[in-house]
């Protein structure tokens, strides 16, 4: 792994890089769901309910949520998979993770959801364990991406799949200045008013200019050793949803 890497428009220490990403996600932990509501419009509401329309799961099985932040994907997950299945969800920051716990059973969802502090490069789980594996809004701050991907890969069962809800490339010409505006003037104002963090949601900001454009995703998962890879886009390339199989 090279010396450096970018941590937003800024360069950074590989080894800095976990530490400034869990120092923002500490600050925005408790106001997370409601800046999601504020920056999105709510659009984040549909665009997790289509990932997990394409999560191919049935009561029973198991899923593992990385990167699982306040928990809306884990809740999804721990819906198809019934009171006989069993969804694992992680992240890596302890502020996030217990969020997401205390959100999961306000909401009456336990017993067949468990919690883990790890890493997505390192995942501690045996090989072929889960029937699905999603990260929702995460990989994009992940300092190694093709190690976590190849992580998450190894996770999956024969059958199985890995989805990827993330930020990606608006592919409408037209949007693109819109977005530009939005991204670098509203979301860091946003920040400032509401959560009293301008330079969080800075960070945010281009963090998802950093994030590989939908092709270039679709490519690392093939090379993490995923199949018949492939990409939905939603509100024209803000955000895309990938799939890859293992068979």
């Amino acid at each position: 792994m090279p010396d450096t890497t970018h941590f937003g428009f800024q360069t950074v220490a590989t080894a800095d890089k976990a530490g400034r990403v869990r120092e923002v996600f500490d600050s925005v932990a408790d106001r997370y769901d409601l800046m999601n509501d504020l920056m999105s419009g709510g659009l984040h509401r549909l665009w997790k309910r289509f990932a997990l329309a394409r999560t191919g799961l049935r009561p029973g099985q198991r899923a593992l949520d990385v990167a699982g932040g306040t928990g809306d994907i884990s809740a999804g997950l721990a819906r198809q998979v019934g009171r006989e299945g069993l969804v694992v969800m992680t992240d890596i920051n302890a502020a996030m993770l217990a969020n997401g716990r205390s959100r999961l059973v306000d909401r009456g969802i336990a017993g067949n959801v468990l919690y883990a502090q790890a890493n997505a490069e390192r995942l501690p789980f045996a090989a072929e364990s889960f029937h699905c594996v999603t990260i929702s809004f995460g990989l994009r701050n992940v300092t190694d991406k093709q190690a976590a991907l190849a992580s998450m890969a190894q996770a999956v069962r024969p059958g199985g799949r890995l989805l990827v809800l993330e930020f990606s490339r608006p592919v409408l010409r037209l949007l693109a200045p819109a977005y530009d505006t939005y991204s670098f003037k509203v979301l860091p104002w946003l920040g400032r008013v509401v959560a009293d963090d301008e330079a969080s949601y800075r960070y945010l900001a281009e963090s998802i200019r950093m994030h590989p454009d939908q092709e270039t995703l679709r490519r690392m998962m093939q090379d993490a050793g995923l199949e018949d890879c492939r990409y939905h886009n939603l509100s024209g390339g803000i955000v895309a949803v990938h799939l890859g199989f293992r068979y």
